[in-house]
């Protein structure tokens, strides 16, 4: 029983997932960015003298080559700007230029609109518990392991192997 439940439930997830996606992709594409894009705009826009880079795939759960990557194509856009960290050379901060806080406070507004309708029919206490499962769905993904697999990660450490900042 809780096997099929368990399933139902990572059904329900990842369906759900797909459509934000998809959603997402509808109402970033006029704006010229992508989902990946607006969530870097946003960390950035939250992060006031800006972030490393591992701190950014650290926040986005995304690998650091991928990191790299995006934060390469958003700074030929001049949506972000990399700058050397005083305290460490082997870091570089990332901070919004000031086109790429134009964008993310175009598109903002839109999305929190977008946001304010998807949990339009929860109640405040139904967002708070459902953020608290999603958080233990990760948690159990993050320690995922086969049977039999002694190499898989512990659970708790991060999708690459570091140690993963407590959850808020």
């Amino acid at each position: 029983m809780q096997t099929e439940l368990g399933h139902e439930l990572t059904r329900a997830v990842l369906t759900t997932t797909d459509v934000f996606l998809r959603e997402g992709q509808r109402l970033f594409r006029p704006h010229g960015i992508t989902a990946a894009q607006y969530n870097v705009l946003s960390a950035l826009a939250a992060a006031g003298d800006g972030m490393s880079q591992r701190e950014l795939g650290d926040l986005l759960v995304v690998d650091r080559s991928n990191v790299t990557g995006l934060v390469d194509r958003m700074e030929k856009a001049g949506w972000v700007r990399r700058s050397d960290d005083p305290a460490d050379r082997r870091v570089y901060r990332l901070t919004l230029t000031p086109a790429g806080r134009r964008l993310w406070e175009k598109v903002c507004p839109a999305y929190g609109q977008i946001v304010a309708q998807v949990v339009s029919g929860l109640t405040a206490k139904q967002v708070r518990e459902t953020v608290e499962v999603l958080r233990r769905l990760q948690a159990g993904a993050v320690a995922w392991r086969e049977p039999g697999n002694p190499a898989a990660p512990e659970a708790s450490r991060g999708v690459r192997g570091r140690k993963r900042p407590p959850l808020k």
